[in-house]
């Protein structure tokens, strides 16, 4: 698609918001109806399509794609209707006799470019938002995973007509044509350089804009755990989709009188999760591109190699690795690292923990290990992140009553469940007043309302 094209999609889409029909709550629950079945019945070709863009087992795949997508449509379907209505809410006396409403209104056609890490969730899931706060919608999937582009974009055209719902494939140029456009409101996930550039493009028209931008996630373990469960969970977030997730553990912060012990843990988990060969595995995903392959595979020359560490260019492959004695000023403590390096830091006292995590950018998650609910809640009111789990990793992505989102350079703005509704709604606020009654102090002239007021203050002191 060309400049011109784009731009007229863009009017065809913004034509048809203007008729009105996105506002029916019953057409929105049609829509998200009909996502869920063409979305049903295109499971094996999703899960074909994510084996071959990144090697996805087809239990990640559907656990992390597909179930998420369909939870996610049947859960707005539910309750989108109760979340349309419009909210009463209190009105000050001077107003009387008068009501105050809050009534959510669809932005109008809205932009959603999704990354390639989890290519079809990120994709529909904001989307199924957009819809149900009734905008049309314009989606952007990832070329870098371009067969699951191919089927989310199938999926779309199946579904939605290109006049309420579309998808637009292609890669840099494509996407720089839709930026181009005047959009109402923007749902970007990828990384910061990106995010920078949509936010860039987006203010030339003043459109609103959710970034989710991901980040180095700590993970901090205290000695009082259950060594077991913990070096299982860490083990899981950490290597599921080989470490390619936005809020996977992205470096280990461990206390240094359990340090061995927990990263012995971890390798048992490793071996029990994917056997002695990794590569063998049916359980272990791959590096989605060349590029990033070999960006993930030149972050392991910092530190000491721990565990793991080998890796196959013609398949992609890099074994999940453990990577111990990393400072702070190692290229792997850098960025994200989006693959299954888990670098491994100690510590002392939690204090010094929660003071390294609190010297470098907010992260998108941070998970914090320990019994002790004192501790908990000192590293939960200490440390600023998008999101906390407390004894697990990356679990409360799922959760659809709590908002997801970053916060600084992990990114602003929050979706999933309400709050995707939430974050695509315009809430206007509406005051209703009856002619029963007019006081007179609020108009000119105010010679006798300023009277009235300083007998007042008189009266008051």
């Amino acid at each position: 698609m060309d400049q011109a094209d784009v731009s007229r999609l863009v009017e065809r889409q913004r034509d048809f918001f203007k008729t009105g029909a996105t506002r029916d709550i019953n057409f929105r629950e049609r829509q998200l109806h009909s996502l869920g079945k063409t979305v049903s019945g295109s499971r094996s070709q999703i899960l074909k399509a994510l084996k071959e863009d990144m090697g996805k087992p087809a239990f990640e795949a559907y656990v992390a794609e597909i179930n998420q997508v369909l939870h996610n449509v049947s859960y707005a379907a539910k309750r989108v209707r109760s979340w349309a209505r419009p909210r009463r809410v209190r009105t000050p006396s001077y107003l009387f006799p008068a009501s105050s409403h809050v009534y959510p209104e669809p932005f109008g056609v809205v932009l959603v470019i999704a990354p390639w890490n989890y290519p079809m969730d990120l994709a529909l899931s904001p989307m199924i938002g957009a819809i149900a706060a009734g905008n049309c919608v314009v989606v952007k999937p990832s070329e870098i995973a371009p067969n699951t582009s191919r089927v989310v974009a199938k999926i779309i055209s199946e579904t939605f007509e290109p006049s309420f719902v579309t998808a637009v494939e292609g890669g840099t140029e494509v996407a720089r044509a839709l930026l181009a456009q005047r959009f109402d409101y923007i749902l970007y996930t990828g990384g910061g350089v990106v995010g920078r550039l949509v936010m860039q493009a987006a203010s030339k028209h003043l459109t609103p804009v959710t970034l989710e931008l991901g980040g180095k996630s700590p993970c901090i373990v205290e000695p009082d755990v259950n060594l077991e469960h913990a070096a299982r969970r860490i083990a899981w977030g950490k290597y599921f989709n080989a470490g390619q997730t936005c809020i996977a553990p992205d470096y280990l912060l461990v206390h240094k009188a359990i340090k061995r012990e927990l990263l012995d843990a971890v390798i048992e988990c490793i071996k029990t999760f994917y056997g002695e060969d990794p590569a063998t595995s049916p359980d272990y995903a791959r590096i989605v591109s060349d590029r990033h392959f070999k960006r993930v595979r030149d972050l392991m020359g910092a530190g000491n190699l721990l565990f793991g560490g080998e890796s196959d260019a013609s398949s992609r492959y890099i074994a999940p690795t453990i990577v111990d004695g990393v400072s702070a000023d190692d290229t792997i403590m850098q960025d994200e690292i989006f693959g299954p390096l888990l670098p491994v830091l100690e510590y002392g006292e939690l204090g010094e923990a929660i003071d390294f995590v609190n010297s470098r950018p907010k992260p998108l998650a941070l998970y914090f290990f320990s019994r002790d609910r004192r501790k908990q809640e000192r590293v939960i009111s200490e440390t600023s992140a998008g999101g906390c789990c407390i004894n697990d990793t990356m679990v409360h992505y799922s959760n659809s009553y709590l908002p997801f989102g970053g916060v600084g350079d992990s990114g602003f703005g929050k979706y999933h469940g309400k709050w995707s509704f939430d974050t695509f709604s315009n809430m206007k606020a509406v005051v209703k007043r009856k002619f029963l009654l007019d006081v007179y102090v609020r108009y000119p002239p105010y010679l006798r309302s300023q009277k009235l007021l300083q007998r007042l203050l008189r009266y008051v002191t």
